[in-house]
């Protein structure tokens, strides 16, 4: 058996009595797209944040290509390959969309304790960031304030904030949130051209949208595992029609 990218084991979070996730146990191989599904408050996001040590799990495993992750704090999970997007669009709204992949770029480079050396004179993490820009179609946006950017043409620069630092395991949390049908369409092609190299685990409530991109779903219930399996026969469980379709 292969290692897989993301293997997470009886994971539990408590916050005083009230179990946020409830034993989940969740393997995602190299390469895979993973759809995490679930009404509010089934304990997604805070999976999310357990994943990327945001949250410390009040017990289980997180174990990444192979490596034990459970203790090890936020920023070395993104030097060993973990980036995300959040719900709630975190975009620096003053700075141009450059200088806001930089940013991001710098978080996991040494010279980020070198306060006297201005972003400016590092044409190598620029040229970076507008590839970055590029892959997600703002690449002749780079020089504009994102406070004069759309709500889609955001969602899609947190994208490039991710991409850039070049994930093995990337974490989209709602991408498609909020966005019309034509901004939705955009993200969703954008997520489809993301290269297998990079795993993808997404939550996301438009599953029209969410399904065509995704090779297995796992269905959160409170906090707990209810459904795990290829796109198909989760969808089809009488579990996923009960608990998030109302059928």
């Amino acid at each position: 058996m292969t290692t897989p990218a993301l293997d997470i084991q009886n994971l539990f979070k408590k916050f005083g009595g009230l179990p946020a996730t409830r034993d989940v146990t969740m393997r995602v191989e190299v390469g895979e797209r993973r759809l995490i599904l679930g009404p509010n408050g089934a304990g997604k996001t805070t999976l999310f944040n357990q994943i990327t040590g945001d949250i410390a799990p009040t017990s289980g495993s997180i174990r990444l290509f192979g490596l034990e992750i459970t203790g090890l704090p936020p920023s070395r999970r993104a030097h060993l390959g973990i980036a995300r997007t959040y719900q709630i669009i975190t975009l620096f709204q003053k700075d141009t969309l450059e200088h806001n992949v930089m940013l991001a770029l710098l978080g996991l480079s040494r010279r980020r304790y070198d306060m006297f050396r201005s972003l400016a004179s590092m044409p190598q993490m620029r040229e970076k960031a507008r590839r970055a820009l590029g892959q997600v179609g703002l690449d002749q946006l780079g020089q504009r304030k994102v406070s004069e950017l759309s709500y889609g043409e955001k969602r899609r620069l947190e994208i490039a904030l991710a991409l850039a630092q070049e994930p093995k395991l990337l974490l989209l949390d709602e991408p498609m949130a909020g966005l019309s049908t034509n901004e939705r369409a955009t993200v969703r092609n954008l997520i489809a051209s993301i290269p297998r190299s990079t795993t993808l685990v997404m939550i996301e409530h438009d599953m029209d949208s969410a399904l065509s991109l995704v090779d297995k779903v796992t269905l959160l219930h409170y906090g707990q595992v209810l459904v795990d399996g290829d796109r198909e026969s989760a969808v089809a469980a009488p579990q996923t029609r009960e608990v998030y379709l109302g059928l």
